[in-house]
């Protein structure tokens, strides 16, 4: 098993995954992956379609099992076993308390025909919230986080561009504040200013919040924006991992350097 490097001495990470594998059929979409995550890190992964990043993501964001492997999170409910162990209730409950995710395509993760707000508060129903006051007065704070308009909380996504549709993800993602936040290509199909737009709010909120992020992105501009550490896909394996700095601007595998030149 190949482990990463912590990014405090003598802190216990918050997430870690080994031996990670998922099959669909003869094609083998993630194949022995190793992963660590840090209180307060962003870890991007890279790699072209197909390489498996996405998966991988989804393996972690608990939406189906994996072949092999195991995960754990420095929570309560998946103390001392692998998180794909957990039942169907423990899983879903996971997922609502202490995962969040903003996905590529918004309708993956938002009811485009109910309102921004109603998206948000959606979460907190989830979460047992019953008090109508409270959820809408939740739900507009995290909204406002997400640095979404306040006169457009009553707007419906379907209505909204791609840049606030990611924001109304993000709301959503956070309002509960979760151990982990997994991010797939969340600027992809924006523009360059939204997509400016959009990494300025991430950045902060890892600031402000300490979050401890997985952002997966074809688009090295990003990574090397957000993310302390990177991981290189290629055929469901990883060929290469390292601080991002040195991972993009020295790269070793020579897969790593056909996808930095091919950004040049």
């Amino acid at each position: 098993m190949q482990l990463d490097p912590p990014r405090l001495v003598g802190q216990p990470p918050l997430l870690v995954a080994q031996g990670l594998r998922k099959t669909y059929g003869p094609i083998v979409a993630v194949d022995d992956v190793d992963l660590e995550l840090y209180p307060g890190e962003t870890v991007g992964i890279v790699g072209e379609s197909g390489s498996g990043k996405s998966t991988v993501l989804r393996l972690l964001n608990l939406e189906e099992p994996a072949d092999a492997g195991s995960y754990s999170l420095d929570v309560p409910e998946g103390a001392g076993r692998s998180l794909f162990e957990l039942d169907r209730y423990h899983r879903r409950q996971l997922r609502v308390l202490r995962i969040g995710i903003v996905y590529q395509q918004p309708h993956l993760g938002l009811r485009m025909n109910a309102t921004s707000g109603g998206n948000v508060a959606e979460r907190l129903i989830m979460a047992g919230e019953r008090n109508f006051a409270t959820m809408r007065g939740a739900a507009q704070a995290s909204l406002a986080v997400s640095e979404f308009p306040a006169d457009r909380v009553d707007d419906i996504p379907a209505r909204l561009s791609g840049g606030m549709q990611q924001r109304v993800q993000l709301a959503k993602a956070i309002a509960l504040r979760p151990a982990l936040l997994l991010l797939d290509e969340p600027t992809t199909g924006l523009d360059v200013s939204i997509q400016a737009l959009v990494l300025d709010t991430l950045l902060r909120l890892q600031r402000e919040q300490h979050l401890a992020t997985l952002i997966v992105s074809h688009d090295l501009g990003v990574i090397r924006t957000l993310a302390d550490r990177v991981l290189v896909m290629r055929g469901g394996r990883v060929v290469e991992r390292g601080l991002t700095d040195q991972v993009l601007e020295d790269p070793q595998h020579p897969y790593t350097q056909q996808l930095v030149h091919a950004k040049l």
